[in-house]
Order: structure tokens, then C-alpha cells, then sequence
């Protein structure tokens, strides 16, 4: 039977847990889609620019930047963690805190993103402790979608898979429906309201990690 799924750009993981030693945070923020014109790419960003005002240092990444094959332990015995794996889980282990926005897919969270966070939860040695690029972190998770409840669905799964692996996910979340008209020409949310409540959102964690 397949082991527990246990564990790529930027510095040394020494103390990615200690939480009470961070003056200012560091934050990974993303969307969970490959497209490149993102609706979810976009939420990531705006919820960037708040945690970046509360003073967090933000790394704002896109998915399809770390291409990588599905998930296959046999792949994996083979050949290793392949390199766009490495540089995702090295992002991963220099942050402290993440901000995603997930895209609702069939009423879950996309393949794409379910695939990295296998392929970042890897060890790369067996004194690596499980899950380490992943457990202890802190999250905020938001959605968007063409659809009336904005992608809600797909949060309620993706709030108990990040849970399970070790990851502390704060209680505010946001769902923005009717995404092809909620988004102006420059990437912002066209109702001044809900950019507020999603750069809140980005805000709140950064306060939270401080």
C-alpha cells in the first residue's frame, strides 16, 4: 500500500514554524487554476495587496509556472521529485503563511491544485518529518465563479483537505459569484465593497502570523 502522502524558488526552511520569531511575515499567495487569464489568479492577488498594506512580505506565484506530471509513486521512485515540484515545496518551506483562491470544480477544488500540494508534501528523505512543508502553517482560502454561491462548494472540501495535512485555516472566507461581470478590465473586483472584504481578507492573516 502507497505511503502517507507526506512530503518548489526560494530560501532555507530552518524556522518556517516559529511563528512567535516573525517580525514580518512571509506569505505565498496563488490561484488554484492553470488558466491564464484567471478569474481565481486574479482574487489571489487583490487578497496579496492586503496582506502586503498589513505588512507582509507577499510572494504571489502562478500555478502553471510549476508544471509537473500527476502524482505516481512509481514516477516518483523513479525519477525523484521533478524540478518544478522542488521549487513549488522550497516556496512552500520559506513562507509562513498561504493565500489561495481555489476555483470550484464539479463542486471540489481543481486537480491542479490538489496535484501540487501531493507533490509539495513529499519527503525528499526519511528523516524528513511528514508533511513538513505543510504542517504549521496558517491560511485563508476564497473562490470565484460564474455560478451564484461564487465557488462556496469547492471551499468546504479544500478547508478540511488543508486541515488534515496540519494547516491552521482562519474561520473568514470569501466567495464571489457572477465572475465574468464581477471583475473590471484591470483585474480588480468592479464593487468597491468586495475588494475591501478581500483585501481584509489578505490582511487578517498577515496580522494573524505577526
Amino acid at each position: 500500500m502507497p505511503g502517507t502522502m507526506v512530503g518548489g524558488r526560494s530560501s532555507a526552511p530552518s524556522s518556517h514554524n516559529n511563528f512567535a520569531s516573525v517580525s514580518k511575515p512571509r506569505i505565498l499567495a496563488f490561484g488554484g487554476s492553470l488558466r491564464r487569464d484567471s478569474l481565481n489568479q486574479k482574487l489571489a492577488a487583490i487578497a496579496a495587496e492586503g496582506a502586503r498594506e498589513a505588512g507582509a512580505e507577499v510572494t504571489l506565484i502562478e500555478l502553471r509556472d510549476f508544471p509537473m506530471p500527476l502524482f505516481d509513486q512509481d514516477l516518483e521512485a523513479e525519477i525523484g521529485k521533478p524540478e518544478h515540484a522542488k521549487r513549488l515545496k522550497d516556496l512552500f518551506l520559506s513562507h509562513q503563511g498561504l493565500l489561495i483562491a481555489s476555483p470550484e470544480y464539479n463542486s471540489s477544488y481543481s486537480a491542479a491544485l490538489k496535484n501540487a500540494i501531493d507533490w509539495v508534501s513529499r519527503g525528499d528523505n526519511p528523516d524528513e518529518p511528514p508533511i513538513s512543508a505543510l504542517a504549521g502553517k496558517r491560511a485563508v482560502i476564497m473562490a470565484t465563479s460564474p455560478g451564484g454561491l461564487g465557488g462556496l462548494r469547492g471551499l468546504v472540501p479544500l478547508r478540511m483537505l488543508l486541515g488534515n495535512l496540519g494547516i491552521t485555516l482562519l474561520p473568514d472566507q470569501i466567495a464571489i459569484p457572477s465572475a465574468f461581470q464581477a471583475f473590471g478590465p484591470d483585474g480588480h473586483l468592479v464593487d468597491p465593497k468586495q475588494e475591501a472584504k478581500v483585501k481584509a481578507l489578505g490582511a487578517a492573516l498577515a496580522k494573524n502570523l505577526r
